[in-house]
């Protein structure tokens, strides 16, 4: 499922008084208040659905696939998904 029919699922399911450009304003509206979260707190829990939580990736060496020398890659963050067990029930 791509947004678009995101969008359209969510205004299936608000029912004839939503149209597709509210539909889309409550995703976006949604998708911003996660990312606001997450960067203010560190995390978003949704109970049953899941939860948004930084994690911070250390320093490590790589390789440069094109020269086949080590490279140094610097400690950096990253925004990792952990599925809620009513969310993880629905998908087996």
């Amino acid at each position: 499922m791509n947004k678009a029919e995101l969008i359209d699922e969510i205004q299936k399911i608000k029912g004839e008084n939503c149209t597709k450009a509210c539909a889309e304003r409550s995703l976006d509206a949604v998708l911003q208040a996660i990312i606001s979260g997450v960067a203010k707190t560190g995390s978003v829990q949704l109970i049953g659905f899941g939860t948004f939580s930084v994690t911070t990736r250390a320093a490590r060496m790589g390789v440069n696939p094109k020269t086949k020398t080590q490279i140094h890659i610097p400690a950096s963050k990253s925004v990792k998904f952990r599925v809620g067990t009513k969310f993880k029930s629905v998908a087996k």
